[in-house]
């Protein structure tokens, strides 16, 4: 495990901006069978030709640079390949109608992006640089995916007409923002400190290799080294909405198998990381709004979860009832925060997906594990009737949105003259 700071970022943060990217492209990532290699001695003659434009080995390299820094899985050479060919058409469209990403929405996408990891653009674009990618790559990325957007919103969204039948029959279903499924998992989340810090990506690796497939062994597992609190219950975290989960992890645990396994998940920007194991997912048809925020608190304890800081977050945590209670408990020494689910840092939101309100959990770390960051849940913050109806309306229009651009993109690559080189 080395020390950049893509390295120890990895799954956990990354993931966020994948899933956010995926959804931002509307698609753009959609595949076909990729029939030849092309050869990089020349990083910059052509690898592919699109209509009349070219996809070059460089760029090829990068964006194969760049799924690895975001620990994408499966072919990545094909992925990366594939995914050019389709920003080529996607932009060719988007030259066609005028819809091109404008310099303004480039930056505004940029820092979204990079605010999802906790950082500033420039800040994020130096880490890429560390990582061996141009902030060239970055830009198109981000402004190949607004792009694409512009193009189906302008050609299909005028055509999507959701009714209020539509939004009833979702809400019966109760199938808006993956609140119509539910999902069971164990996990096995361990604090990086400075001890454990050169091996523990390796050691989970192959204590992953050695519980996968077994639910007993993990149990087991859990209950000697996970440090949450599921660790009791052998790391059952117990069913819940696949909604609540981090938005990067659903798409991967909708496609594991039962007692499979992930791969080392880091958390909180490589203070933690974890195991999961897939244990099933249910359909839930009661109707519920969705969360639109978050309203937790987190107090930052000296040691880590050494016996001394673990009986500091056991003091706090009898001294205050409510999280009202920490302007006279701990006046000035916590941060509230009520923010967006998708703004909730990863291990945060993993911690507290278990608790109620004013309930409080240790197993989130920070400064190599030598700060122990308390965090209390406060409210889970439901839309208003009306404001959820919106919510909802919108996330329909948006999942017909996702289909129409798809269909789009199949029409594009079917009419194009694709020619990969060698």
């Amino acid at each position: 495990m080395n020390g950049t700071f893509f390295a120890a970022l990895r799954l956990r943060q990354m993931t966020r901006l994948w899933s956010a990217l995926t959804f931002l492209c509307l698609g753009c990532a959609l595949s076909a069978p990729f029939g030849g290699q092309a050869h990089a001695q020349n990083p910059f003659s052509a690898a592919v030709e699109v209509n009349d434009t070219i996809v070059t080995n460089f760029e090829i390299g990068q964006r194969i640079r760049f799924l690895q820094v975001l620990n994408a899985q499966g072919d990545l050479r094909e992925q990366a390949i594939e995914a050019l060919v389709n920003e080529r058409l996607q932009l060719d469209a988007a030259l066609a109608v005028g819809a091109e990403a404008s310099p303004e929405a480039i930056e505004t996408g940029l820092e979204e992006f990079a605010g999802r990891a906790n950082l500033g653009p420039e800040q994020f674009l130096r880490q890429m640089a560390q990582e061996g990618i141009a902030p060239e790559t970055v830009r198109d990325f981000v402004a190949n995916g607004i792009t694409w957007r512009n193009v189906v919103r302008a050609r299909f969204g005028p055509t999507i007409d959701i009714t209020e039948e539509d939004v009833e029959r979702a809400l019966e279903l109760g199938t808006v923002l993956g609140g119509g499924i539910e999902i069971l998992l164990a996990e096995i989340i361990i604090p990086v400190t400075p001890d454990n810090q050169a091996n523990l990506e390796s050691e989970l690796s192959r204590l992953g290799r050695d519980v996968a497939g077994n639910v007993e062994r993990f149990s087991e597992a859990a209950r000697r080294f996970s440090a949450a609190p599921t660790r009791e219950a052998g790391g059952v975290t117990g069913w819940r909405p696949l909604g609540e989960l981090p938005e990067g992890l659903r798409d991967r645990f909708m496609q594991m198998g039962y007692a499979q396994v992930t791969d080392p998940v880091s958390l909180g920007g490589g203070q933690a990381f974890a195991l999961f194991q897939y244990r099933g997912q249910r359909e839930v048809t009661s109707p519920r709004l969705p969360i639109t925020a978050i309203d937790y608190v987190t107090v930052p304890i000296s040691g880590g979860r050494t016996p001394d800081g673990l009986a500091e977050a056991a003091r706090l945590d009898a001294a205050v009832d409510v999280c009202n209670d920490f302007n006279g408990v701990l006046p000035g020494g916590f941060e509230r925060h009520t923010v967006p689910p998708s703004q909730v840092p990863e291990d945060i939101a993993l911690a507290i997906r278990t608790l109620d309100n004013h309930e409080m959990s240790t197993a989130v770390t920070r400064n190599g594990g030598t700060v122990l960051l308390a965090v209390m849940l406060c409210d889970r913050v439901s839309a208003e009737p009306e404001a959820g109806v919106d919510r909802i309306r919108e996330q329909l229009f948006g999942q017909q949105l996702q289909r129409l651009a798809a269909n789009y993109l199949e029409e594009l690559r079917a009419e194009a003259r694709i020619n990969y080189v060698n």
